[in-house]
């Protein structure tokens, strides 16, 4: 394999969220090393969060093992149990199946940079979102939790 190019790397702003649930996110910038460089087993993200902005919404995964590590910045992990926070050389692991929701977000006055790699399970994973009425599954997409579709 060739050396990864950042810069070319398959790029996402914001997120897939319906409307308003998208709103912290806006400012989040995925390159996706993990598909720049074919991978098919794993996912690795190298992402960016502007201040204010959130890596996702609050969620935990049914099939997926998700670690991520602070490259520089600092953000505020927020899970079941509270609020940490991780700054350049933290990291922080979710076990897959754990109904644990976690995600971080950027309180301060500049970027935070993250390298996020999670095992790869689209078809079999679900993602429960336990602030909002938002179910993702791999096999229905988005419902709201009482499930019909968004």
């Amino acid at each position: 394999m060739a050396k990864i190019e950042i810069a070319t790397a398959p790029r996402t702003e914001g997120s897939s969220y319906p409307s308003p649930f998208d709103a912290p996110c806006r400012g989040r910038i995925r390159h996706a090393l993990g598909d720049a460089a074919g991978l098919t087993q794993f996912g690795v993200n190298l992402q960016r969060l502007s201040p204010g902005a959130w890596s996702s919404q609050r969620h935990w995964h049914t099939e997926e093992d998700e670690f991520v590590w602070v490259l520089h910045g600092e953000v505020v992990l927020a899970t079941d149990e509270g609020e940490t926070i991780l700054r350049a050389g933290d990291c922080a692991g979710f076990k897959a199946g754990t109904p644990n929701g976690h995600h971080l977000q950027n309180r301060s006055s500049t970027d935070a940079v993250l390298l996020e790699i999670g095992s790869r399970r689209p078809h079999s994973d679900a993602c429960d979102y336990p602030d909002i009425d938002l179910l993702w599954s791999g096999a229905t997409g988005d419902t709201h939790k009482n499930g019909t579709p968004y």
